[in-house]
């Protein structure tokens, strides 16, 4: 593991910041950490994670695969500069309410990371330490700010949302492209397959949710968006709107314990 420098920032978080020191010799023109990082990304988001290299980026920016490298060490360090660069900047949060506010939050990184379905296959290998990522972090503890709670709590609260977001991002995202592969697979089709292999005896809940009709035509879990138009795979869906708002209720119910009803 590389150590911290002289100003106690570890290699990655110095380059995160941009506080390592510029290459002195064999500069090219218009090759900086922002612009290959760019670059990556443009390459990502058109084909997909797999398809980034330095070699493939080197090329996208029309230079040699050996000058990126004076200034970024590895691929590595790449994928880090992406997946604080992809979360963009942060929109001021609606609402009235840290309810609102945290709803409105997490519905905008979903919709960050949909724009990016790359994002979700970068290992998370630690906290928040690029300016993005802790600009959007900030802007959550924020949200939390009339909630009573004490600044431990709200890092809990935030922490636990997370896993919510970045679930549905995975699940959304999998699922839309297995839709569109194969929309006969969701639907009325998946209900034709499990009545050719659910055996009430061995799957009796199943076979009640399977009589109920819940699994009817069309993606499961499409409906009628609160903005209106139909909700499938393709769109944040009712599931995630489900998931986040039993989160919030037990949030809810925790401050209420920490404040005794004083918010």
């Amino acid at each position: 593991m590389e150590q911290p420098d002289a100003s106690g920032l570890s290699p990655q978080v110095a380059l995160l910041w941009g506080r390592r020191p510029a290459p002195r010799r064999g500069r090219v023109p218009g090759l900086s950490v922002e612009a290959i990082t760019a670059a990556a990304i443009r390459i990502a988001d058109a084909e997909g994670l797999p398809a980034v290299s330095m070699a493939r980026v080197a090329g996208e920016l029309g230079s040699a695969t050996m000058s990126l490298y004076r200034h970024v060490d590895s691929k590595d360090d790449l994928l880090l500069l992406m997946s604080d660069a992809a979360l963009e900047a942060p929109p001021e949060l609606a609402g009235a309410t840290w309810r609102e506010r945290l709803s409105s939050w997490a519905f905008a990184v979903l919709a960050v990371i949909r724009r990016h379905p790359w994002y979700r296959e970068i290992p998370i290998a630690g906290p928040p330490v690029g300016p993005r990522n802790l600009e959007w972090f900030d802007r959550a503890l924020g949200a939390l700010a009339d909630s009573g709670l004490d600044e431990g709590d709200k890092v809990l609260v935030v922490m636990g949302l997370m896993p919510v977001v970045h679930g549905q991002a995975r699940l959304s995202i999998d699922l839309a492209a297995g839709y569109a592969a194969d929309p006969e697979a969701f639907g009325e089709g998946f209900a034709r397959s499990l009545a050719s292999v659910v055996d009430p005896a061995r799957y009796p809940a199943l076979s009640r949710v399977m009589a109920s009709g819940a699994f009817g035509p069309g993606p499961a879990g499409a409906e009628e968006s609160p903005e209106g138009g139909d909700v499938g795979y393709d769109d944040h869906g009712p599931e995630f709107a489900f998931a986040l708002g039993c989160y919030l209720d037990g949030v809810a119910a925790f401050v209420e314990r920490r404040t005794g009803g004083r918010n």
